[in-house]
């Protein structure tokens, strides 16, 4: 490893993967990526339901818990973040998921010049590999694999029939701008086997001499020089190394590694930074603010007279049946994403677009990563795709290694817990269909005992628990109080960009993932215009 280059990525995840790829791509720069984890060579990681040996295992994830949630009854929650080439592309869902035409709109409308759904749609398309080619809406070609779930389920398809008799129309593509209705989800995988940004980004431009990769590398702070960002401080196997940068560093940490960098390096809120230990180089009192994320609500059902997950994998020989099936074809219940069926609709004819998104399950369980339950039952998971609630990230102390405090402050304003109250009802409006109704469904998470509006809120906040999208913690925005520009320069810092979802002004509606590859994709594009 040299001790100087051109620009140095911190964090080998989504977003710094495509971000590697992309500015190396120019021979006449030299390029350094970052990743505190290690490789993505551990098995569970490129089969589609090794998510369950991924998350809350020090070997890929970080191991974050939230702090007590009073929206949750006091819970902490546990919160996943890749910690491994790839970051949450190697460990997360692998659905394809852009969003809403509106969720750009209104941030061009805030003022992120650049940012709207016709500025944003040509570079989604332009790294993705859509297996049905290329149209309208879609690339073919790409690095981004984009392909149809590898099995169908009975259960899921009663669900899909009963949301369309409650008024919930059926759908083809969530992709194209307006995702209301109803689709099996489209999957980040190659033939039933994960699809994450290290295989897609890193390994074509692996052996490109002017491209570093090194793992094991956890950043201590930014070098700084005055308000300029000259280099980074990291720890690699036992010792403490420093390298220089000519050009840019661009933190892609995440939205809990970036602020939690800005802040180790001085540059935050000063009450903050100064309760740490931490000295105040840039006072920014919007960095680790406006934490944004899906909270969904687990509602489960057990059934009669239909097959679901949970019996086959209760008994020995179903196990293997599921193994086998994978072994051969690489299809069936290991090629699952976590949620298969997805529906969109409105908590209240009054939204103008979708504002709930459900994640529908042939099984049940009592939570994420246990096992499944005895019985016959299957989940709707339904969340709040637009929260209000807003909640932060901070540093505790000056130790880069100690985690920080996660509050998402979740169902803290009316709005939300209204929300949450509605989607119940609907889920069971969508229950009471004749569909779902012949195998006679029997709600027991939350249960049929909360009715009122009281209930339902105290219910959600037993049930509820996060879908694993933190973002807005490094808020773009054309104000100053922004934590970044429209071009991701962090405000008052010379060398200095930001390039992951921490710097969506309000969280999109729908899973993140796919996003963050844009942003990538869109802040090499700027950066290359230098």
């Amino acid at each position: 490893m040299s001790d100087v280059y051109d620009y140095v990525i911190v964090g080998a995840g989504t977003a710094g993967c495509t971000l590697a790829n992309r500015l190396s791509e120019n021979k006449n720069i030299s390029v350094l990526l970052l990743e505190a984890g290690g490789k993505d060579n551990y098995h569970w990681i490129h089969i589609p339901v090794g998510y369950l040996y991924c998350i809350s295992n020090p070997r890929t994830d970080w191991c974050f818990t939230t702090e007590a949630e009073a929206g949750l009854n006091g819970r902490s929650l546990a919160y996943p973040r890749g910690k491994v080439l790839g970051g949450c592309s190697s460990i997360n869902g692998m659905i394809y998921m852009r969003g809403q035409a509106r969720d750009y709109d209104l941030w061009r409308q805030d003022g992120c010049a650049g940012w709207g759904w016709d500025d944003v749609l040509p570079y989604f398309k332009k790294s993705e590999d859509y297996y049905l080619g290329a149209n309208e809406f879609h690339g073919a070609g790409g690095e981004w694999r984009v392909e149809e779930a590898r099995l169908h389920w009975d259960i899921l398809d009663a669900f899909r029939d009963a949301a369309e008799a409650a008024g919930i129309p059926r759908t083809d593509d969530f992709n194209r701008g307006d995702n209301e209705g109803s689709s099996y989800f489209k999957v980040n995988q190659r033939r039933g086997i994960r699809w994450n940004t290290s295989k897609a980004f890193l390994r074509p431009a692996k052996n490109r001499p002017n491209l570093t990769v090194q793992v094991g590398c956890h950043v201590r702070k930014l070098v700084l020089d005055g308000s300029s960002v000259k280099g980074v401080e990291f720890d690699q196997a036992g010792a403490v190394r420093r390298v220089q940068c000519r050009r840019e560093v661009i933190l892609s940490a995440g939205s809990i590694g970036s602020p939690q960098i800005l802040e180790l390096s001085g540059i935050g809120r000063g009450d903050v930074l100064q309760a740490a230990g931490v000295e105040t180089v840039l006072d920014r009192r919007n960095v680790g603010e406006n934490l944004q994320d899906h909270l969904q609500l687990r509602c489960a059902y057990k059934v009669t007279g239909i097959p679901t997950l949970n019996e086959k994998a209760n008994r020995l020989m179903g196990k293997a049946s599921i193994a086998l099936e994978y072994l051969v074809r690489q299809s069936g219940p290991m090629s699952m994403a976590p949620s298969q069926l997805g529906v969109f609709t409105r908590s209240d004819p009054s939204f103008a677009t979708a504002n709930l998104q459900y994640h529908v399950q042939p099984l049940s369980l009592e939570k994420f990563g246990e096992n499944v339950h005895t019985f016959p039952a299957f989940t709707a998971s339904v969340c709040n795709l637009r929260p209000d609630s807003r909640g932060t990230v901070h540093i505790k102390s000056a130790d880069h290694r100690a985690q920080p405090a996660i509050k998402p402050n979740y169902l803290t304003t009316e709005s939300d817990r209204q929300v949450a109250a509605d989607s119940i009802r609907i889920t069971r409006n969508i229950l009471a269909q004749k569909p779902l109704q012949k195998f006679n469904p029997e709600e027991f998470k939350p249960g049929p005992q909360y009715q009122t509006d009281a209930e339902l809120f105290e219910a959600a906040g037993a049930i509820g628990t996060t879908i694993f999208h933190p973002a807005g913690t490094c808020r773009m925005g054309a104000d100053p109080d922004s934590v970044v520009d429209p071009q991701l320069r962090v405000r008052g810092v010379e060398g200095l960009r930001i390039a992951d979802a921490s710097i969506m002004p309000s969280i999109i509606s729908g899973n993140t993932n796919s996003p963050t590859i844009m942003i990538a994709e869109k802040a090499a594009d700027m950066i290359s215009r230098n």
